[in-house]
């Protein structure tokens, strides 16, 4: 069985950029399923992807021509049903045969095998291997129905649909063209280079040849990954040469890398009067509008400086890097008028417009929103023994940039240019560090507020959008979280955990939940979303790298001060060290489960109901830990708290030795219950530990 590398190469219209790579990954991903499903590749066999702005392709190696023939067993019926009394074919059982052209003899062959509860016959027989010429087009057009392509068009007079016209199909298998057709292209060994640098037609002599002709005569960079990889490391050597750094945009050089097949950098140039203008209003208007990548100098700050990324290798660029200053002048011009034309108002007088923004139907405008925002952040900062005023006063102006021109033009730039505004207006600077960090952490691994003010505003911020939208029902389900509250949880725990704030999660709801109007929030709140938190907080600690049996112990208490988690955690985690750990685990976990069957109040226990020895020992041990370990608790020393405890371990294995708890005497089973029940309240002082590896 002879193999081969085998390419597929559909050559389009310019294909959607932000797309594109994952447009080349499902497209490869699914022609080799398509390929192992049909036995002619392995199924861990590698690949190779390629998407350029007007091609998808795969190169995959070893592939067969035809696939082995392959024995499937197919069932018939069962054994009753298949033949009579005296064991003859039924009429039902001949004419199965005959509509699948089985012939009667080979009855003999059938294998019986239980399926179910009967007995049934299957039939074996030989699966021809799939011919890769027979399949392949058809494996193609699968895969194109299976991309992500939100919309599809037709062009010319052409019945076929696809995200943009296609002009060429390649099939090859080593030298050879695999015959087929997909969207009404015919295959075959020619493909097509740069619109503009290449030497013409490419003819492909083998699959194995693709990418290096691709490059050699067609001036065209085929794989996704090694464009990206050239562009960044022209960028990076072209920012030395100025001594400069590049602004980092991971999606920004994804995009460029999706417009080129041909990359080359350039520098450009605006006029230095610009950057008077806030330089996170000129980036983004150079990385959104124009796709460039802005240069910073040592200090971070913008330079009248920016690399262009052309598909276009030229002697003499000045033509490419003159007409891209054209148009970059007019977007630096808007950025400017807008950044003027907003500070003619104070953000305060803003406020008012914010009352015509609904912010949900159910829960109202931005205007009644900020004015929860007000109150919860003043009530958080008295709570941190900060100035409540100044919190409050940044959560009112904190959504008041959401009506300036320049927010209306980027909104990726909200709290941003509220920050500006206010300190031209005269607002205290923590008032309007906040108004921009009141949004912090925006995503995973984002900068916290710094201060308390900051952090108030943004706890605000957070905890009114949980509240509310739990409160009329809007909890996120699956994959689907339209109003980004896993990602309010997440930043609610860690401003609580990782600042650390001494604060309690359970008050902080009530306070939020306290401040909406009567009948505006509908379902549960409190617990539903304290449970919805701590969710989230287990799988933050064990992508941090607890481990879950140590998690379990914390977080199954529902503790609701967040900020004492990870010393619990680092406690729990050392007392695994022990040597006690594991059985007063167990101890601890039989313990629960004795006091669940206990019925009514059990007493404190009486040291004139001591009978046995070990109890004595037991009560006495119990009675002298449990000062020691409530300091501890109470210091926030849990590691020395739970060595207190582990010290106890002697006394739990004797007295479950000699004991026996529920005797028929009810005084005494009441006072051993009530002996177990403070030495389980002292056990689980700082953790659950029954679920620690038991």
């Amino acid at each position: 069985m002879t193999t081969a590398t085998l390419l597929v190469e559909l050559l389009t219209e310019e294909l959607p950029p932000k797309a594109l790579a994952r447009l080349g990954e499902v497209f490869a991903k699914q022609i080799h399923i398509g390929l192992s499903d049909r036995n002619l590749v392995a199924a861990t066999g590698a690949y190779e992807w390629f998407a350029t702005p007007r091609r998808l392709a795969i190169l995959v190696p070893n592939v067969l021509a035809v696939a082995p023939d392959a024995t499937a067993f197919e069932k018939i019926m069962p054994v009753s049903v298949a033949l009579d009394a005296s064991g003859q074919p039924t009429p039902a059982l001949k004419k199965k045969l005959e509509a699948k052209s089985i012939p009667l003899d080979a009855i003999a062959q059938f294998e019986k095998r239980m399926d179910g509860k009967s007995e049934t016959f299957f039939y074996k027989a030989t699966v021809q291997g799939a011919k890769l010429d027979d399949v392949l087009a058809g494996i193609v057009a699968e895969a194109l129905k299976k991309l992500p392509i939100p919309k599809v068009m037709r062009w010319g007079d052409s019945e076929h649909q696809f995200v943009r016209p296609v002009h060429g199909l390649v099939q090859l298998h080593g030298a050879r063209i695999v015959p087929g057709e997909v969207l009404g292209l015919t295959s075959r060994n020619i493909t097509r280079g740069h619109r503009f640098l290449s030497s013409g037609d490419i003819v492909l002599g083998s699959a194995d040849a693709y990418a290096d002709a691709l490059k050699a005569q067609g001036k065209v960079v085929a794989s996704f990954a090694e464009r990206r990889a050239s562009i960044a490391a022209q960028l990076d050597a072209k920012a030395k040469e100025l001594n400069a750094t590049i602004n980092p945009s991971e999606g920004l050089l994804d995009e460029v890398t999706a417009l080129v097949e041909w990359p080359v950098i350039y520098v450009g140039e605006f006029e230095a009067e610009y950057l008077d203008v806030p330089q996170e209003c000129l980036i983004l208007t150079m990385q959104q509008n124009q796709k460039y990548f802005p240069l910073l100098d040592a200090s971070k700050k913008l330079l009248n400086k920016f690399l262009i990324v052309s598909n276009m290798q030229v002697d003499d660029p000045k033509h490419i890097v003159g007409g891209n200053a054209r148009v970059v002048r007019p977007r630096l011009s808007d950025a400017r008028f807008f950044f003027n034309q907003d500070r003619k108002a104070p953000l305060a007088s803003r406020l008012e417009k914010l009352g015509n923004v609904v912010y949900h139907n159910k829960i109202g405008s931005v205007l009644q929103r900020v004015e929860r925002l007000e109150a919860l952040a003043g009530k958080i900062a008295h709570r941190l023994a900060a100035n409540a005023e100044l919190a409050a006063r940044a959560a009112r102006l904190a959504k008041a940039d959401l009506v300036t021109d320049m927010v209306g033009e980027f909104p990726e730039l909200q709290g941003i240019m509220g920050r500006y505004y206010a300190l031209h207006d005269g607002e205290d600077k923590q008032v309007a560090d906040a108004i921009q960090a009141h949004y912090q952490p925006r995503f995973a691994g984002d900068a916290l507020p710094a201060g308390n003010i900051a952090c108030a505003a943004a706890l605000a911020d957070k905890l009114d959008a949980l509240v509310g939208f739990f409160g009329i029902g809007q909890i996120p389900t699956g994959d689907k979280d339209p109003f980004g509250l896993r990602r309010a949880a997440l930043g609610v725990l860690r401003i609580l955990m990782e600042t650390p704030l001494p604060l309690d999660l359970a008050e902080l709801i009530a306070d939020a939940q306290a401040g909406f109007a009567a009948g505006v929030l509908t379902q549960p709140v409190a617990e539903p979303l304290l449970d919805f938190m701590l969710d989230r907080l287990r799988g933050l600690l064990k992508d941090a790298g607890y481990g879950q049996d140590v998690v379990e112990a914390v977080l199954t208490q529902r503790p609701t001060r967040i900020d004492l988690v990870p010393a619990k955690l680092a406690a729990v985690r050392d007392f695994l060290h022990l040597p006690e750990a594991l059985a007063l685990a167990a101890a601890n976990k039989r313990i629960g489960n004795i006091l669940k069957k206990a019925e009514g109040n059990l007493p404190e226990p009486d040291v004139a109901l001591l009978q046995e020895p070990a109890e004595k020992a037991l009560f006495e041990r119990v009675v002298l830990i449990a000062p020691v370990v409530k300091s501890h608790v109470t210091n926030e020393d849990y590691a020395d708290a739970l060595k207190v405890l582990a010290s106890v371990r002697a006394e739990v294995d004797q007295f479950f030795e000699d004991v026996m708890v529920n005797v028929d005497e009810p005084l005494i089973r009441a006072n051993r219950l009530g002996l177990l029940k403070s030495l389980f309240d002292q056990l689980n002082a700082v953790a659950d530990i029954s679920k620690l590896g038991v």
